[in-house]
């Protein structure tokens, strides 16, 4: 691994430390100056010269400075010569932005694609985008890594005897049947309707929830909304209790208060791929660094990445074992 270099945007250095201590490589430094005018600055203080460099920056709030700064690094690495360069965005947030469902309307998820290119990026690793699509906005080669053998994990230690799966929308019921097929349990899902960034209505819930104990999963829980929307609907089809499990948990607004004091939430599950709220001990975080760790590893040794994860669906061969870093 001595022909690599990585680097962490402000975004979330400390999943750039956790990423670089299962690589055995330092995370090398780098700096961000913010000029009177508003302008961003960033200089690379390590030696990129015919080396791969990895620049580890989830696009979460302040979401514009944190795309600007990856961008600036992402040149600053293409002037200093590197050999390649990869960013690895944990959190892609305007995989939301995926199509044109309004007259004049823009898509925020191929503007960043294509940004990225621009500046020079020759891979991306990402993690659960929102929307399988996304993945072709990309002109460059996209790893997509999934969190759900990971959360799978933390249930795999309960009494899942009387538990289902729910998925607050059919959207996200393939990947709801995947996780519950992990679990061995069934699968059940919301009719939702999106009204505004903040507002859903659940109209109906399809499958047999009665007196079960709801696994709620989501791709990723800003708001919260729609999962207190989908709480009350359960409830009203005889859920008793439920767990709320996502990979992407950004919590903004009222998110943390709405879901800590939901009689009904007995847990909230998420990953480290974006910074975790300060004010939630209760919150359990499940690292995804040891994958991104393992993915950066494979590329760099010209491995396949995808088979990392053939066990995460039990159609497949069990996991691949690791490779030495």
């Amino acid at each position: 691994m001595s022909d690599i270099v990585v680097f962490s945007g402000s975004a979330h250095r400390a999943l750039a430390e956790e990423i670089c201590s299962h690589l055995g490589v330092p995370l090398s430094r780098s700096e961000t100056t913010r000029f009177s005018n508003d302008c961003l600055q960033v200089q690379l203080l390590a030696n990129c010269r015919q080396r791969d460099v990895y620049i580890v920056q989830p696009l979460v709030p302040p979401t514009q400075d944190h795309l600007m700064e990856l961008l600036l690094m992402v040149d600053a690495a293409r002037g200093a010569s590197a050999a390649s360069v990869t960013v690895v965005i944990p959190h892609y947030a305007y995989a939301r932005s995926d199509k044109k469902d309004a007259s004049r309307i823009s898509i925020g998820g191929k503007l960043v694609a294509d940004l990225l290119a621009t500046a020079g990026v020759n891979r991306v690793v990402t993690m659960t985008l929102h929307a399988p699509q996304v993945h072709g906005f990309f002109s460059v080669p996209v790893d997509h890594l999934t969190a759900l053998g990971e959360l799978a994990d933390h249930y795999r230690a309960q009494d899942l005897s009387n538990a289902i799966v729910v998925s607050p929308d059919f959207g996200n019921a393939k990947t709801a049947s995947q996780f519950a097929r992990l679990l061995g349990l069934p699968v059940a899902a919301g009719s939702k309707q999106r009204k505004a960034d903040d507002k859903v209505v659940i109209d109906t819930i399809v499958g047999d929830v009665a007196g079960k104990r709801a696994i709620v999963l989501d791709d990723e829980i800003a708001t919260g909304g729609s999962i207190i929307e989908l709480m009350d609907k359960l409830k009203e089809f005889g859920v008793t209790e439920a767990s709320v499990a996502c990979t992407h948990g950004l919590f903004a607004g009222k998110a943390v208060e709405r879901l800590r004091s939901h009689p009904a939430i007995t847990e909230v599950v998420t990953t480290d791929t974006v910074p975790a709220p300060a004010d939630w001990p209760e919150l359990k975080v499940r690292s995804v660094a040891p994958l991104f760790a393992e993915a950066i590893a494979r590329i760099h040794a010209g491995e396949s990445v995808s088979s990392l994860f053939d066990g995460v669906d039990p159609a497949h061969a069990p996991p691949q074992p690791k490779l030495p870093l």
